[in-house]
């Protein structure tokens, strides 16, 4: 796999940080009601997820399980880490930590999700804690490392969120946010659009057992696509007090955002 590495942004003002990850998508929720969107993910990932781990292993694109581990371990995360996964969902990230530190009661996962929750087969040990990126139910100073896998694109507000990361992370503490990002090429944005839009919501509509799991793969290309610049989340990161930022690329769609705290 190719990878590229770009360094943190230069110092920032605070006002150049964002705070919605993307524009509104007026398709699955009112543009004008922040507080239906965030019911609309809700209800929309409570009731596909009884398809989701089988899904993401059949469609995944090479995110699966090696990837997740090994992302991990070039963010720094060692044994002895007291670890946050914010957005944990059905615990695909959380497994891939667990095969590092091999520590559940080290281990405290975050989703507002109870459905996707519900999924992760995970040992005694871990807790799984009702709750957002933007209002982490954590003491401050409580973790070591901190991950968010593929949810930057669900959260309302991407400043209140990483000034949480700050807040929880301890001096030191390590960040890691891994998402999906749109191919600079021409040709790599309409295959991954032809893909994720097209052919994965067919498959989906094939082998699902939700009626809104091939919308849900949708829904994953349209934030995909609208979602703000790496450049900014990086400025938004720098913002809210984190500091080295970088972001590693691989195969140019899947970006490991890091930071310390």
């Amino acid at each position: 796999m190719t990878e590229e590495k770009h360094p943190a942004a230069p110092p920032i003002a605070t006002n150049a940080q964002v705070h919605l990850p993307h524009a509104p998508l007026p398709a699955y929720y009112s543009s004008a009601d922040g507080g239906q969107r965030e019911r609309f993910l809700r209800a929309t990932f409570d009731n596909t997820a009884v398809d989701y781990n089988r899904l993401e292993r059949l469609l995944g694109l090479g995110s699966g399980s090696r990837y997740r581990r090994d992302a991990l371990q070039r963010a720094g995360l060692k044994p002895g880490m007291q670890v946050v996964d914010v957005g944990m969902g059905t615990g695909l990230v959380s497994r891939e930590i667990l095969h590092i530190t091999g520590q559940p009661d080290a281990l405290v996962g975050v989703d507002p999700s109870a459905g996707m929750m519900a999924q992760a087969t995970l040992p005694a040990g871990v807790r799984c804690l009702l709750g957002r990126a933007e209002a982490i139910p954590l003491p401050d100073a409580s973790a070591d490392f901190i991950v968010m896998g593929y949810a930057l694109r669900h959260i309302a507000d991407l400043a209140a969120a990483f000034a949480e990361f700050r807040r929880v992370l301890r001096p030191g503490g390590r960040l890691l946010v891994m998402e999906i990002t749109k191919p600079q090429s021409r040709l790599g944005y309409l295959l991954l659009k032809g893909y994720m839009r097209g052919i994965v919501p067919l498959l989906a509509r094939l082998v699902a057992r939700s009626a809104e799991t091939p919308m849900l793969w949708r829904y994953y290309w349209d934030t995909i696509e609208a979602v703000v610049p790496p450049a900014q989340v990086m400025a938004t990161l720098s913002a809210n007090g984190l500091i080295d930022v970088e972001r590693e690329v691989t195969l140019g769609i899947f970006s490991e955002y890091r930071a310390r705290g």
